[in-house]
């Protein structure tokens, strides 16, 4: 920044803001932590405000980062950089967590876990922050790398119970989706009395109104133009007028880059040099400068730039106005010099980049070298980084074929790295000669529609293209796009289209394998022939150990459900967990803690289905995902409280429709309100998604036999017959003999559902059964009887937490004659799923240290929350929890 703009004349103005940043710093000494993201365009002040508060944080540890235009490809470099004062506790940390740091930040080989990076940044500003408040001000995070970006912000949804302040800087066109969602505050031009008196600093000389009226009127506001806009054209200019560019930023870069047409050439190339080379290391600076033979001296005449301990520009877009001011020549000079500087054993990767950047055309052994690069940042965990190497091999490609599978090879990095236009943008070049390659840009465009939820064609097209190429010269991949495709297609509801073009999959060589099993049984689902496909599908939807479902647990988890095989579901869900904890993999193991929630509701397990909802709710939160709502939904169904399930459903994306129409017809008969459960159950039918569709089957034939309208429950229980039946399994079979007997009436039908019922795990059905049958037992008169079943009803209901049914159960004992005993208040209806969650990990006797690192928290947090559940459950101590058995 120009020495007579200084940070105190920016702060002109900007009372609010200081404000508010000291109330952050106030809040942090006393132990409650928060975060807070400037935003503006550049000049605007927002480095001044970082400076000023870091003048403010007196007795705080101040720890600073900022991120670099050129740096953002390169994995952690700004964490890496915020962290280096803490590096020295990283032994404190257990041992996954220093790992992957250390990993992360090139002390160790491997590959990092992203989150494990985000626990482990916490732990060492957690354990820092102990001894004195933290502050942590990182400028310029439009430029933050992904990785860094990641870790940053889930540090700043973490340190709420903490001394740590976090503030960040960015302009205001940021794409980075990770600061979403952060407290921002957004910083506007001056008003004109503060930036008269700002320009009143900045120019001592006498001014003609004129003059500085059009200065006024072109910086609108901004600080640092009101300084730099005179020097543009000077005071004379002005004055007389002049072309002026359309925004603040092109008028400030445009007075940077003024004043560097008026260096010599050596000083103009040593600029470009420095804004070459974003580390701003002297060594690697002067290095490149002695083989440019630039002579040091040089230095004393250039301004913007401080070469000292670090290369530093004043301002970021000084830096990337000489950058782009310097000819075409001389950058590629620059980065060449730069590049026979850095040394090859410690900074392959950087001196690949230079190098590429040098290059004036196609160059095979610097695009062989940056495939290494990206070889070596993927390891890292580095997946735009590995994508920018790849993109910039492809560039440099000559020979055609091998450019495409670099460009293909490119593509799949950026998808990976959430970069979804540019990866669209490499598939556009990548040739259809080879089927091979051109099925591999099919299954991409595939994944991208699916992610993207647009295109002219859906994802299911893609992948069925992928497999029409690759049908004659490599029908076991063509099937394995089918399979693809099918799978994608039963997850969207698009089942039956992709089923019918799925039927030209060429047929598998040699005997018959699962994953062939699987897609012919598909395929004869699709076509509603339920006994086929249960004569095909069955000893692989039997087998949950079956290598399949472990590439296809989605997959496999529905196709046990559309035929009521509830042990393959839960030992499905139990394998995704467990592989998800084994390799630390926060994509699969929510989705595994979301199938085991499911079906722990099922078998009526309500608080341990409580913490499992919380777990993967705490990684989502921690991830920056959206959380899977579809346990929330079961469990608020089953649970039956009115309006708790009815604000939930209300808030649920139009994505989860199915599952909601579910829900909706559950809490419906659970409440007795047969005609809402009718309409519901009807809508979820209509759609036949597999599994879902089936598993809303008996309350269908329920909600309609209430209803009166006996062909509805007679065509739903004939549909539900064919899935149960070409099951064969205990609990299908149950809920098949109560939806049957509520439609025959036969007494001996609901014998057969409690019996069928009895021996298994699935309480809530078996609960369900006596309820079904004391209802009918009570219609005909036989109130002895009626009150044994209802009573069995009602009691197991109740200690489920199953309310509705259980209050449905209570209304049919006192219209026996009977008064049910009265439902006594549990300790986890007064707690949040997150604090249902801490509460039973502490009543089995975990440290709060050990909850804080299975919840993605601070033990400050935890211990914050467990104050909390003491407050609400008026306890005092941890071993009172313990002996609260309703929590367990």
């Amino acid at each position: 920044m120009p020495a007579t703009h200084t940070y105190a004349d920016v702060l002109i103005g900007r009372q609010d803001e200081t404000r508010r940043l000291e109330a952050l710093l106030d809040a942090a000494r006393e132990g409650r932590g928060g975060a807070l993201l400037l935003r503006g365009e550049p000049g605007i002040g927002k480095s001044a405000l970082l400076d000023h508060l870091h003048r403010a944080a007196n007795g705080f540890l101040v720890m600073r980062a900022s991120g670099a235009e050129f740096e953002s490809e390169l994995p952690f470099a700004a964490l890496h950089q915020l962290l280096a004062p803490t590096t020295g506790r990283l032994t404190d940390l257990p041992a996954p967590h220093r790992t992957a740091l250390q990993v992360a930040f090139g002390l160790d080989t491997g590959t990092p876990d992203p989150f494990l990076v985000g626990v482990g940044s916490l732990g060492l500003l957690t354990e820092t922050a102990a001894e004195r408040p933290l502050l942590c001000v990182v400028d310029d995070a439009q430029w933050l790398d992904r990785e860094s970006a990641k870790a940053l912000a889930f540090l700043a949804r973490r340190v709420a119970a903490e001394p740590i302040a976090l503030v960040f800087a960015a302009r205001e066109a940021n794409t980075l989706p990770e600061l979403a969602g952060m407290p921002t505050h957004h910083l506007t031009g001056l008003g004109e009395a503060d930036a008269r008196a700002l320009l009143a600093t900045a120019v001592r000389a006498p001014l003609d109104e004129r003059v500085r009226d059009r200065i006024l009127a072109e910086s609108r506001g901004n600080p640092l133009a009101l300084v730099e806009l005179p020097r543009t054209a000077g005071l004379a200019g002005m004055a007389g007028g002049f072309a002026q560019p359309d925004s603040v930023p092109a008028v400030i870069e445009q007075s940077f880059r003024s004043r560097l047409e008026l260096l010599a050439p050596p000083a103009r190339l040593l600029v470009t040099v420095a804004a070459a080379d974003p580390i701003g290391d002297p060594g690697l600076l002067w290095r490149a400068a002695e083989l440019l033979r630039i002579d040091p001296a040089v230095a004393g005449t250039v301004p913007l730039v401080d070469f000292g301990t670090r290369i530093r520009f004043s301002h970021p877009l000084a830096r990337s106005a000489a950058y782009r001011a310097a000819a075409p020549q001389d950058r590629r000079r620059a980065h060449e010099a730069l590049a026979a500087a850095t040394d090859p054993i410690a900074d392959p990767d950087r001196l690949a980049w230079h190098r590429a950047q040098a290059a004036a055309g196609p160059d095979e052994q610097v695009a062989a070298a940056l495939e290494t690069s990206a070889t070596r940042a993927r390891e890292r965990g580095g997946l735009a980084a590995a994508a920018a190497f790849l993109d910039r091999a492809a560039a440099l490609t000559a020979d055609p074929d091998r450019r495409a599978d670099r460009a293909l090879a490119a593509a799949r990095a950026k998808l990976a790295a959430g970069e979804f236009d540019a990866a669209a943008e490499l598939l556009t070049t990548v040739s259809g000669d080879d089927p091979g390659r051109a099925a591999g840009a099919d299954l991409l465009r595939g994944k991208l529609s699916f992610v993207r939820r647009r295109g002219d064609e859906g994802p299911t097209a893609h992948l069925l293209r992928a497999a029409g190429r690759l049908a004659a010269g490599d029908p076991a991949r063509s099937r394995e796009c089918h399979l693809d495709a099918i799978e994608m297609g039963v997850l969207l509801g698009d089942l039956d289209r992709v089923a019918e073009a799925a039927r030209e999959a060429p047929e598998p060589d040699g005997p018959a394998t699962s994953a062939s099993r699987l897609l012919t049984g598909v395929i004869a689902l699709a076509g509603q022939d339920h006994r086929t496909a249960g004569e095909i599908l069955g000893p692989v939807i039997d087998d949950p150990d079956d290598e399949v479902w472990a590439a296809r647990p989605s997959l496999g988890y529905l196709l046990a459900a559309e035929f009521w095989n509830f042990d393959t579901m839960d030992a499905i869900a139990a394998r995704t967990v467990a592989a998800g904890r084994r390799s630390g993999s926060f994509h699969a193991l929510p989705i595994g803690l979301a199938m085991r929630a499911t079906t722990t509701v099922h078998r009526g397990d309500l608080g341990t289905a409580t913490e499992l909802i919380s777990e993967e709710e705490a990684i989502a939160d921690a991830t920056g995902a959206a959380p899977l709502v579809y346990p929330r939904l079961h469990l608020a169904a089953l649970r039956g409280r009115r309006q708790e399930a009815l604000d939930l459903f209300a808030s649920v994306d139009q994505r989860m429709s199915l599952s909601v129409q579910w829900a909706t017809a559950v809490l419906g008969n659970g409440l007795a309100d047969y005609p809402t459960a009718l309409r519901a159950a009807r809508l979820a039918v209509e759609h036949g998604a597999v599994g879902t569709a089936g598993l809303v089957l008996p309350e269908l034939v329920e909600a309609a036999v209430r209803c009166g309208e006996p062909e509805t429950a007679a065509a739903a229980l004939a549909a539900l017959r064919e899935r149960t039946r070409a099951g064969r399994h205990a609990w299908g079979l149950g809920v098949e003999a109560y939806a049957r007997a509520l439609v025959t009436e036969d007494e001996n039908d609901y014998r057969e559902a409690v019996d069928l019922l009895e021996g298994g795990t699935l309480t809530v059905y078996r609960a369900r059964a006596h309820l079904l049958y004391g209802e009918w037992l009570r219609r005909q008169g036989r109130r002895r009887d009626a009150r044994t079943a209802l009573r069995r009803a009602h009691e197991a209901l109740s200690d489920l937490g199953v309310e509705a049914f259980a209050e449905r159960a209570a209304g049919e004992l006192r219209a026996t004659g009977e008064q049910a005993r009265s439902r006594t208040s549990k300790a986890s209806d007064q707690l949040t799923l997150q604090e249902v969650h801490i509460a039973r990990l502490v009543a089995d006797g975990a440290t709060s240290k050990e909850v804080a690192a299975k919840l993605f928290l601070s033990p400050r947090t935890v211990d914050a929350h467990l104050r909390n559940i003491f407050r609400k459950l008026g306890l005092t101590s941890r071993r009172q929890l313990r002996d609260l058995p309703d929590l367990r």
